[in-house]
């Protein structure tokens, strides 16, 4: 353990940490817990069982030799995407598990979390597992990121539209002078770099060349998304890649999501409930297709990751994950962690775009500007947004 970290330090970041995800479940009624509308979305009672197998799986059976399973099991029910743990549930059907009940789960999040904390002040926590409980715990928070999402997806498509909470709306509008962001052509530097946790696709800080360009000070509000819609966007593939016209086109797209047009007014889900389309709200809840549609309407384009990471310290950034033009890849020297751990990144690195920045649903102290998200491009329940570049 290093000296600059006490072992009360740890205990209190992992109770505080894993009490937040409980939190963001206080408001559900117990129905909720279990609902699964597309494969997209997990169950909440998921999000709180898989996190806990994660540290059962990964630091407690395999470090610390008075643990005993709980449940053998739950590998199977709450084990995600790792080849090498074992068969688990199919995704889709993860709506379907009644058992294990929420009461079951939150007997399991306890037995685990006893059971860490007495890990953590024993002799067996040392140095060589510090950055093992350091993922453990961003995976923690990624999930309750993923909690938000997928609770606004399963009460935005109720349609009785419950507001998850009627506190104030984390994020406020604004309206704001936008104005372009010039950047030189030159070599800069991107990636991770310096003391910290990030996730092994940060890593392998590198040069890259850049021609000049100009980027957003603000992100595209509703106000202006709404003028894309009224002038037929929607409804002329010269905006869109031909995928995504094949998608407007399957999909019957023509609002983002949760947006719906109800008694003449454009009305929006929130987690506060059902309200009128805000025109000087940031805009939300939009897929990689309709983001590029959109920038070219405006004659203008996504920015890239590089262009993006290079020019963040000018802007504010953090309530939108914003799409970026490029696709997500490894970086030079990108090297995969050996066993269960090096499925975590990798292995998605094709078929999906980068998106940089945070959301109002990220976890505090979980975001920085080297941070890469990732989507397939028709995906729309995270919190997205646009900021355009030229």
């Amino acid at each position: 353990m290093t000296p600059e970290i006490t072992t009360k330090d740890i205990v209190k970041k992992y109770t505080d940490i894993r009490r937040r995800s409980e939190e963001i479940c206080a408001p559900l009624e117990i129905e909720d817990y279990v609902v699964q509308p597309i494969v997209d979305v997990s169950p909440p009672k998921w999000h709180l069982g898989h996190t806990t197998w994660f540290f059962e799986t990964f630091i407690l059976a395999p470090h610390f030799p008075e643990y005993e399973i709980f449940d053998p099991k739950y590998n199977f029910v709450f084990n995600s995407y790792y080849e090498t743990i074992g068969a688990r549930v199919i995704r889709t059907d993860r709506g379907n598990l009644s058992r294990p009940s929420v009461s079951d789960i939150y007997q399991y999040r306890k037995y685990v979390d006893e059971q860490m904390k007495a890990f953590l002040q024993s002799r067996f926590m040392t140095e060589t597992i510090e950055p093992l409980l350091e993922l453990g715990l961003n995976h923690e928070q990624q999930h309750q990121e993923l909690l938000m999402t997928d609770i606004k997806y399963i009460l935005g498509h109720n349609p009785l539209f419950p507001a998850y909470t009627k506190g104030k709306q984390t994020v406020k509008p604004y309206v704001e002078d936008v104005h372009m962001l010039r950047f030189s052509e030159g070599l800069y530097e991107i990636g991770f770099h310096g003391e910290g946790f990030c996730f092994d696709n940060e890593l392998g800080r590198h040069k890259v060349y850049l021609t000049g360009f100009e980027i957003a000070s603000q992100l595209v509000t509703n106000g202006e998304y709404l003028a894309f819609m009224e002038a037929g966007g929607y409804n002329d593939f010269r905006y869109w890649h031909a995928e995504g016209w094949d998608w407007v086109k399957q999909s019957h797209a023509e609002s983002p999501l949760y947006w719906h047009f109800i008694d003449g007014k454009w009305m929006n889900y929130t987690l506060n409930g059902l309200q009128e389309v805000d025109p000087n709200g940031i805009l939300c809840h939009i897929n990689f297709y309709e983001a590029s549609a959109f920038a070219s309407w405006k004659g203008m384009r996504l920015p890239t990751e590089a262009e993006w990471e290079v020019a963040s310290d000018h802007f504010n950034w953090g309530d939108r994950w914003e799409w970026t033009n490029s696709a997500y890849l490894p970086y030079p020297h990108f090297k995969k962690e050996a066993g269960a751990v090096g499925e975590y990144n990798g292995k998605f690195m094709v078929n999906q775009m980068v998106l940089r920045g945070a959301s109002e649903a990220t976890p505090p102290g979980h975001s920085r500007n080297t941070y890469r998200n990732f989507f397939q491009t028709n995906l729309k329940w995270q919190f997205t947004g646009i900021r355009l570049a030229q």
